[in-house]
């Protein structure tokens, strides 16, 4: 296959709306979003992507996924599978954080970065949060700075787990040394240094990180909690959390059980958010794919298991734009835009001349990935994969 390609006649959305345009690729770049078309370039040894009838859109990025598989809580045989690459583009990631968890004892930083870097082998884009839910954080140099600043792979820490039993309770001054450190290595490194926070199902909610940002300088964009819509009073936090300059992210993936209990679903807290007019812009969605969902009785103890799904993403898209008539300019934000901002992914989650080809083609009716495009290759062609990982 020639190393440039032309996408023609589909109707862009950078996530902003662009109109009918073509996009030309060279390589893993974007080189020109514009009328560029097949005639003005023939003789020009050029694969062309006929787009007619589809939405052309940037390639998901999904802040929160168990690369290495996840779970535990019903022991050794509820340890999740790690994740295959077509698992990831036949849901339009493109590009993907990978986290550890609840367990990090069998689930180690050196299986996580060699996992990321084999994705990268693949064809897709990865990084790793460093840490898991336990604290102190288990790191690869012994150092949350020092990860963050020398190993290319890891760009902040997490997830760190908050009001839940499977926490270990940290207080306040551990909380701030492990936000801090992560800060300053992305100061340091140019990279987010953002906290991936897990929160349970706790009624005490985000009371600690509010007494951070009361308690010290530091900003709150430096914590991304996530699972605030696992219920309606953290939804209501969220709201609050996201008011006072701090972000929040929904989990698309979800279980009978939990909707039973109150989650409110990923679109619909979107929704909610702007009716309530709080900022777009702060509002993320992760699928938490292959991390084990488990459910507990009152007294903490494991009923069973369910699996996330990173295919979530794009049904909750779906959801967001044909149920509660949210603009698809806004509801691709928090898959696309908005994580790239937060964590300082460059080149990733617009559209635009010198970014990476990270691509996706959905029917214009249904809003079904049709195609998908990570690093200017080819992936998945008519919601089949073209590529498929090393071993599916």
């Amino acid at each position: 296959m020639s190393s440039i390609t032309l996408i023609e006649n589909g109707e862009v959305y950078a996530p902003q709306y662009l109109g009918r345009k073509n996009i030309l690729i060279g390589g893993e770049t974007i080189l020109e979003i514009g009328s560029s078309d097949s005639r003005a370039l023939s003789g020009i040894d050029i694969n062309v992507i006929d787009a007619s009838g589809k939405i052309v859109i940037p390639g998901f990025i999904d802040g929160h996924v168990h690369i290495c598989g996840g779970g535990g809580e019903g022991g050794f045989r509820t340890r999740t599978p790690e994740i295959s690459l077509s698992d990831l583009t036949l849901a339009g990631v493109t590009s993907v954080i990978g986290v550890l968890g609840t367990d990090g004892t069998t689930r180690t930083m050196s299986n996580l970065i060699a996992k990321a870097n084999a994705l990268i082998e693949e064809g897709i884009s990865a990084w790793v949060l460093t840490g898991s839910y336990q604290v102190p954080v288990r790191t690869v140099t012994g150092s949350i700075t020092d990860d963050i600043i020398l190993i290319e792979r890891i760009i902040g820490t997490g997830e760190i787990a908050l009001a839940d039993h499977r926490s270990s309770h940290p207080g306040l001054d551990t909380l701030v040394k492990v936000v801090s450190d992560s800060r300053l290595g992305g100061i340091l490194s140019g990279k987010g240094g953002i906290v991936n926070v897990h929160m349970g199902d706790s009624s005490k909610m985000t009371g600690l990180l509010n007494r951070l940002f009361e308690e010290t300088e530091i900003p709150p964009g430096q914590i991304l909690p996530t699972h605030m819509n696992r219920n309606p009073y953290l939804f209501e936090a969220a709201k609050e959390y996201v008011g006072k300059g701090g972000y929040a992210d929904f989990t698309t993936s979800t279980t009978e059980q939990f909707i039973k209990e109150g989650e409110v679903p990923a679109a619909e807290a979107l929704k909610r958010m702007l009716d309530e007019e709080l900022p777009v812009d702060r509002i993320t969605f992760t699928s938490d794919g292959q991390g084990s969902l488990p459910e507990f009785d009152s007294q903490g103890r494991f009923l069973r298991l369910g699996i996330g799904s990173c295919r979530s993403l794009g049904e909750t898209l779906q959801t967001a734009v044909q149920e509660f008539d949210i603009d698809l300019s806004v509801a691709l934000k928090p898959l696309t835009a908005n994580p790239a901002a937060i964590h300082k992914l460059k080149g990733k989650g617009e559209l635009k001349a010198g970014n990476d080809a990270d691509i996706l083609l959905l029917s214009k009716e249904s809003l079904e990935i049709d195609s998908v495009i990570a690093r200017g290759r080819l992936m998945v062609r008519g919601g089949e994969p073209v590529v498929k990982g090393t071993f599916e």
